[in-house]
């Protein structure tokens, strides 16, 4: 049994103070990497040690594996934990740490690779008998016959790219005249942002729904679902609210699902936390997406309803623990709701809103989680993920959970940018939402709408925010409040 000393986080932002926050915890030493932009970033003043590894661009610095490495061996980190995003899926990256002695807190090197090809991760569900939408199982090499598969299938179908995700290298095609420039397409935009130009064809099915299992196997041959997250409300194929469990699976449906999760990851020998994610068409027949050899960023969701630390779980596993429960043991209670709380203009096609965040006041309460990684007077530059948080509420209730969160968003107060908070307003005030008939075209059947409802959303919450602090002001008797340290010193200070 190996015993983790000390974690070096191989990221940034919300997700390597949330980890950082878990070693503590668990009485393990952390050390940070930071780029220049990042210097005062509340990830690295949490941690017990820091390193530069470079200027704003990810390239220059939370993508260069030498340098993540170089500062795990100068700080005598014995692991790594390389979060979400930049490296998390680089089964090279992953290879590296094990060939330099370091253990790398995810699947694999092997796992990673085959999962993250999806015409392999196709093949291997095929023989699971793990159903996935029809179509090619291997990239095309041949248009013409790809076309003809095209035309059995039926269209619309899907030209997706073997390699990568957030939609990159993905065009629906409507009709055959189309189907070639679509693939020329997906295929330059597949080489541009992954170094890959294969794709493959799939059904494209309508009115889906998108959901995925979290799944959990230890090196003993144990493997379980934590029950599954609704991911449907997205941007540019990318999520932006979520919620757990669904609001639409039966219980036989989340038992099937459930069983063909853990044969997904059964499938390819997987260790660590990982994401099954399935698509759900209008008939409830589902099928495999992809599997994420990760921890998502919806992960909380799943801690609320479970009462599970998944990033703990995922160090156990990493030092040959053995799960510490059975699939029969797991049970969930309650619902819990993410809102991806963005730096971004929901009325400009959600693109990135940069500047520097001049108020940043989270909301609190019961049943009230935020995950931020950034705090007033840092600035949000085009360089990284514009997300400011992760808001989540938990209740014993689906609507619960949902006016919960509404409350929250109303005492949420970001400027100096525009965010997605009125945006997740008018989501979950939607009749769509709320009764749970919704899919993952939620933003192009409902968002369109109501034109004015940013500017209406804002007031309202600007009304709102504006009625608690009177309130709460009214209350403390014109008291005096109590200055706050500078975050430096309040993290000294912790330790």
């Amino acid at each position: 049994m190996i015993s983790i000393k000390k974690v070096l986080v191989a990221n940034r932002g919300e997700i390597a103070l949330r980890i950082i926050r878990t070693c503590r915890e668990k009485n393990i030493k952390t050390v940070a990497v930071y780029s220049r932009p990042d210097s005062v970033s509340p990830h690295v003043l949490a941690a017990d040690e820091s390193v530069f590894i470079g200027e704003a661009a990810s390239s220059d610095s939370y993508l260069v594996t030498k340098k993540i490495l170089d500062a795990a061996k100068k700080t005598n980190a014995d692991a790594i934990h390389p979060g979400y995003g930049f490296l998390s899926e680089n089964s090279s990256f992953a290879k590296e740490c094990v060939d330099n002695g370091i253990i790398f807190i995810g699947p694999n090197p092997h796992a990673i690779e085959v999962m993250g090809d999806k015409t392999k991760a196709r093949e291997l569900m095929a023989k699971a008998n793990v159903p996935f939408p029809p179509g090619t199982e291997s990239a095309m090499n041949d248009v013409e016959e790809a076309k003809k598969v095209a035309k059995k299938i039926g269209y619309p179908v899907l030209i997706k790219a073997a390699a990568g995700g957030g939609g990159k290298g993905m065009r629906i095609v409507d009709n055959a005249a189309d189907f070639v420039k679509s693939v020329k397409a997906a295929k330059s935009e597949a080489k541009n942002a992954f170094g890959d130009d294969r794709v493959y064809v799939e059904k494209y099915l309508e009115e889906p729904r998108h959901i995925e299992f979290q799944i959990l196997a230890d090196t003993h041959g144990n493997v379980v679902h934590l029950y599954e997250r609704e991911c449907s409300i997205q941007r540019r194929h990318q999520k932006v609210i979520e919620e757990a469990p669904s609001s639409v699976l039966t219980k036989e449906l989340r038992a099937a699902m459930g069983r063909d999760a853990v044969e997904a990851a059964k499938a390819c020998n997987y260790v660590g936390a990982g994401t099954i994610e399935f698509l759900l068409d209008k008939h409830m027949n589902y099928f495999f997406l992809e599997m994420n050899t990760r921890l998502q960023v919806e992960h909380p969701v799943t801690e609320l309803i479970t009462g599970l630390d998944l990033v703990s779980l995922q160090i156990d596993i990493a030092e040959g623990k053995q799960l510490p429960f059975t699939q029969e043991d797991i049970k969930f209670n309650g619902h819990a709701i993410e809102c991806r709380i963005y730096a971004e203009d929901p009325q400009n096609n959600f693109l990135p809103s940069t500047g520097k965040l001049q108020k940043h006041r989270i909301p609190a309460g019961p049943g009230i989680r935020v995950d931020a990684g950034v705090e007033e007077g840092q600035e949000i530059t085009i360089n990284y993920d514009p997300m400011i948080s992760k808001l989540c509420t938990y209740a014993p209730d689906r609507m619960g959970a949902i006016d919960k969160m509404l409350r929250a968003l109303s005492e949420y107060e970001i400027s100096g940018v525009r965010t997605t908070i009125p945006f997740c307003d008018f989501a979950l005030n939607h009749s769509a939402f709320r009764s749970g008939k919704y899919d993952t075209h939620f933003i192009k059947d409902h968002f369109k709408e109501s034109v004015q409802f940013e500017k209406d959303h804002l007031e309202n919450i600007s009304v709102v925010s504006s009625l608690l602090r009177a309130k709460m002001n009214h209350s403390a008797n014109n008291t005096q409040p109590v200055k706050t340290q500078q975050t430096a010193n309040w993290w000294k200070n912790r330790r």
